[in-house]
């Protein structure tokens, strides 16, 4: 799996005059820009997108290859009139919407910890896009919940998957395994992961509680249950670990040792029992569109 850099952050205004962050909500994007550095985001972004798709095109033709993509800013919040979340450009629904214009189906797998919610907004009418998230409920951008599940002819190829805040290694499986066979009824030609590692134990914004093998082993099981599969990166606020959640998921896809050992992660029975109501209220709300077995 070739690893790539893509970055806009030379393109950010750093003067603090030109570009303000809340301090109460880290999340909200820059509310005041230079006036030249949206076009020069605008030119680096065009470039950063041209390589993904280059990238995904020659993933399409060699279905054991893939591709993970260092993209920073991340992009999964990112609306097509608006940034939101740290996110400028939305790089995976733009990929996602090249290969839907080539004919290709396209599953995108977010497991970065927030919902993705430019993501879904792109795709929600789409039936040639399964979106599927799997993230902490509540938590920003405050929604993503099990009866959104689409619009028009995309209704019933939205699957948001929300997990308690404290959740373990043993409930995100619970989750994945429940919701796989969706993903492959609906047949993808490409799969597109929209990588966050947010969910990260010792992550400071979130309160799911995922080790590093976790990331591993999920690497590992995409790799082996999907062809034609490429990832871009998303979250990940804890700067030590990052690295080694990424180097962890990259080994797992292309089968390799894992480079960093840590236990899996157990949750509690009380949010076991929450996550099941969740689970099949999930299942009920899918029942009319796909086989569940």
């Amino acid at each position: 799996m070739p690893i790539f850099w893509a970055t806009l952050l030379e393109a950010i205004q750093s003067d603090p005059n030109d570009c303000r962050h809340s301090r109460n909500c880290p999340m909200l994007p820059c509310r005041k820009q230079n006036p030249g550095s949206h076009w020069s985001m605008k030119k680096r972004t065009s470039t950063v997108s041209d390589g993904l798709w280059i990238q995904a095109n020659g993933w399409i033709r060699k279905p054991r290859t893939g591709g993970f993509a260092l993209c920073r800013p991340p992009g999964h919040h990112a609306h097509p009139g608006h940034s939101s979340g740290f996110c400028i450009f939305n790089n995976v629904a733009i990929v996602t919407s090249y290969l839907v214009q080539q004919g290709k189906k396209v599953l995108v797998f977010d497991f970065d910890s927030h919902l993705g919610d430019g993501t879904s907004r792109i795709c929600e009418a789409s039936d040639q896009v399964l979106y599927w998230s799997v993230h902490q409920f509540p938590a920003f951008p405050g929604h993503g919940w099990i009866n959104e599940i689409g619009v028009g002819k995309g209704k019933g190829f939205t699957l948001n998957t929300p997990l308690p805040p404290g959740s373990g290694d043993d409930l995100f499986w619970a989750a994945f395994d429940h919701f796989l066979p969706v993903a492959h009824q609906f047949k993808p030609d490409v799969v597109a992961i929209s990588a966050g590692f947010d969910g990260y134990q010792y992550d400071p914004l979130l309160d799911l509680n995922f080790s590093l093998d976790l990331y591993y082993q999920l690497g590992r099981r995409l790799g082996a249950e999907f062809d034609r599969v490429f990832a871009t990166l998303e979250g990940g606020y804890n700067l030590q670990a990052l690295p080694r959640c990424i180097y962890n998921f990259v080994a797992g896809m292309n089968q390799m040792p894992a480079p960093y050992l840590e236990s899996p992660t157990q949750t509690g029975s009380r949010l076991w029992e929450t996550f099941e109501t969740i689970l099949y209220g999930g299942l009920h709300e899918l029942a009319p569109y796909c086989r569940l077995t």
